[in-house]
């Protein structure tokens, strides 16, 4: 009914740019809080960043303010990410979820993409 999809993953440089993107399909897919995560082999999913509904609110985890940016465009149901000053450990495999309580400090993520994965080589 409601999907996600994320594109724009690959290969990259330490120091490199990527951009990825997480297009929605379904009921209301343009209308929900969206969070961006990672997940490296044997390590935990971590949160990276998040954006409200209308984007004009976005939050970050703390290892990647200020080499991260997030935004949408909700009339092509479309949220990016995109990753500059790229780390070794940034690499992973990167999901959208979306938020639909619409609270980046209590999230209800109900519907989650397969992810795209990012390889960042030094």
């Amino acid at each position: 009914q409601v999907q996600f999809v994320e594109s724009g993953g690959g290969l990259v440089q330490a120091g490199g740019s990527l951009k990825l993107s997480c297009v929605g399909s379904g009921r209301n897919a343009n209308r929900y809080a969206m969070g961006w995560f990672r997940q490296a082999p044997g390590k935990e999913r971590e949160f990276v960043a998040y954006i409200t509904w209308i984007g004009t609110g976005t939050y970050y985890a703390d290892s990647v303010k200020g080499r991260f940016t997030v935004s949408r465009n909700n009339a092509e149901n479309t949220v990016y990410l995109q990753m500059d000053s790229l780390k070794p450990e940034d690499a992973g495999l990167y999901t959208c979820a979306a938020d639909v309580a619409h609270d980046v400090q209590n999230p209800t993520y109900e519907y989650w993409g397969q992810g795209t994965q990012v390889t960042v080589s030094s």
